[in-house]
């Protein structure tokens, strides 16, 4: 279960930790690095983005048997609060599943625990299973 709930590279790219996932819930965190800035030196919001995404994908995976392949297909983000510095924390969890589509729930905090985006986001599972075998370079 530990490599079926695990990042991939462009999660490690970002510096993403899990810290929990498991009973449709997860816990992810990631640091504010100048890298993820925008031009008025706050982190961008794709890079939050991303974290949320991944947290709700971690959620979901946490209820899913290894080797489910899914994919977002919609999302929402509110962001509520620049970041500038410190460890961005996503808390999420599954809220819904109907057929083969999920939806999920985000709130990310910053290292104060003040809200910063309020995110939510609908996933389908694949019904080919002949995505399996992708291999990543290392």
């Amino acid at each position: 279960m530990e490599d079926w709930i695990s990042c991939a590279p462009f999660e490690k790219l970002l510096n993403i930790t899990i810290e929990e996932a498991s009973d449709g819930r997860a816990t992810l965190t990631m640091p504010f690095l100048v890298d993820y800035a925008q031009g008025a030196g706050l982190m961008h919001g794709g890079a939050l983005v991303s974290l949320a995404d991944t947290a709700v994908v971690m959620a979901i995976k946490s209820l899913l048997p290894p080797e489910t392949h899914f994919a977002t297909i919609a999302l929402e983000a509110k962001y509520l609060r620049a970041v500038k510095q410190g460890i961005i924390t996503a808390r999420a969890k599954m809220t819904e599943r109907k057929d083969r589509t999920f939806k999920g729930e985000a709130v990310l905090f910053d290292e104060e625990n003040r809200p910063v985006m309020e995110f939510t986001s609908t996933f389908k599972i694949a019904r080919d299973a002949g995505i399996k075998n992708v291999t990543f370079g290392t």
